[in-house]
């Protein structure tokens, strides 16, 4: 039997669907979708881009399968919208949401549709990690508390719901057992971490414990701003493992929007956080949110010349999506698409500036990398900084080399010795 499983959205899914693909591992995986006897989708449904992303690949599933091929629909979209989905699309054989990911391989077999009540949170399921033989992502937990004016995500999964620490310590330590050496741990609001069990400082002692294990690489993302503490900065910058990597969402920056958004988070103190984190070498990413109902131009203004000023090292811009159940939905002052548009491409002149600006301190200097392998054209060998995320955060291409033999997952002393715009290139050197 052959297995075809489309996975969209956040890493969170993947962990996700990873998991399906450990309870379904006597199947043989293909990339071609009409070989499939069996095709999951794995959906997002935050945005309205991310949806319409969902929606258009099960059109696609639903034209390229095959005959007698099961079409399995899982995911945030399918649980937001179960009761819609399921007239609409009476071509898919089974709908399940956010609740069943590992009972996926019972759910094939009874082709049965289910949608728990509950959001299913990893525990010490054995999962076939993809994209990697030496990175793995870990979650922390699922759900959130927060209460932001232009999210969905609580309606669908809940409430924060924590893993215990020593069930991710042995997930890492698994994983390491099998050759994985770098990890990034995410959910929807990290620096919560723990706090539903009534334990303030959780991500604190998640790093000490991580910090007793030799020989890995540990990268946090989704820090959120107002659960942030300058204690939780120091501790990451003092760790022996975790990278100084900060992934911290601030949306907007005007005091009266955030505000509006519900962000919970004082710009004085967003600000002496940010400031902390760049205290000593580090990364810093963050999202912005553009044309949220009530931001007028100046609010905009105060933004650009924020990030202006910053300088961080990559920055995330969305156009504010309208998604029913946000108190943002129920706002009669919303922002024209031109508009929008208009301010995005503001702040896309801003990040092109400010990203080429960040990466121009790497020039000359050596830099521990993973490598990647060769990339498409064969031309160049691809490596990632020790200190960025996969995928997301870009990579640094080798044209020249002292070591003849070169393995994938193996760190290597990179020099960087130009930047063509906004590409880093630098040589593996032997010391």
């Amino acid at each position: 039997m052959k297995l075809h499983l489309i996975s969209l959205g956040c890493v969170k899914n993947l962990i996700d669907s990873e998991v399906m693909l450990g309870k379904l591992k006597n199947y043989t995986i293909t990339s071609n979708i009409n070989d499939a006897d069996v095709i999951i989708i794995n959906t997002c449904g935050f945005i309205e881009s991310a949806k319409e992303e969902s929606i258009n690949t099960i059109l696609e599933a639903i034209e390229e399968k095959k005959d007698n091929a099961i079409l399995v629909v899982a995911g945030c979209l399918s649980q937001r919208y179960k009761e819609e989905l399921q007239k609409e699309l009476p071509e898919v054989d089974i709908f399940t949401g956010v609740g069943d990911y590992d009972k996926i391989d019972e759910l094939i077999a009874k082709k049965q549709s289910t949608f728990s009540d509950k959001v299913y949170l990893i525990t010490n399921e054995d999962r076939i990690i993809t994209n990697s033989n030496y990175h793995a992502y870990i979650k922390l937990s699922e759900g959130c508390n927060q209460k932001c004016s232009f999210c969905a995500i609580p309606g669908f999964k809940g409430k924060l719901n924590s893993r215990e620490i020593p069930q991710i310590i042995d997930e890492i330590k698994r994983l390491k057992e099998k050759g994985y050496i770098d990890f990034s741990l995410a959910s929807q609001d990290s620096s919560s971490y723990l706090k539903d069990k009534g334990i303030r400082d959780g991500l604190e002692r998640l790093i000490d414990e991580i910090d007793k294990i030799d020989g890995i690489n540990v990268r946090i993302l989704y820090l959120y701003p107002s659960t942030t503490t300058k204690r939780l900065i120091k501790k990451i910058l003092s760790s022996k493992n975790v990278q100084n990597y900060f992934d911290i969402p601030i949306q907007h920056i005007s005091p009266r929007m955030l505000k509006i958004m519900k962000r919970g988070s004082s710009v004085n103190k967003l600000k002496e956080l940010l400031n902390l984190m760049q205290s000593e070498f580090s990364f810093i990413r963050t999202s912005v949110i553009i044309g949220h109902p009530g931001e007028t131009d100046e609010d905009f203004e105060i933004l650009a010349n924020f990030l202006k000023k910053y300088q961080f090292d990559r920055i995330n811009v969305f156009a504010y999506s309208d998604e029913e159940g946000t108190t943002a939905y129920l706002r009669k002052d919303k922002i024209d698409k031109k508009t929008i548009d208009k301010r995005i491409d503001k702040i896309n002149k801003i990040i092109k500036k400010s990203t080429h600006k960040r990466l121009k301190l790497y020039l000359n200097k050596t830099i521990e990398c993973f490598m990647d392998g060769l990339i498409d054209d064969g031309l160049f060998y691809s490596v990632r900084p020790k200190l960025w995320t996969p995928e997301v955060d870009g990579d640094i291409l080798i044209n020249e080399s002292e070591i003849d033999t070169l393995k994938i997952g193996e760190i290597y002393n990179v020099l960087v010795t130009q930047i063509a715009k906004d590409q880093l290139i630098g040589k593996i050197i032997n010391n």
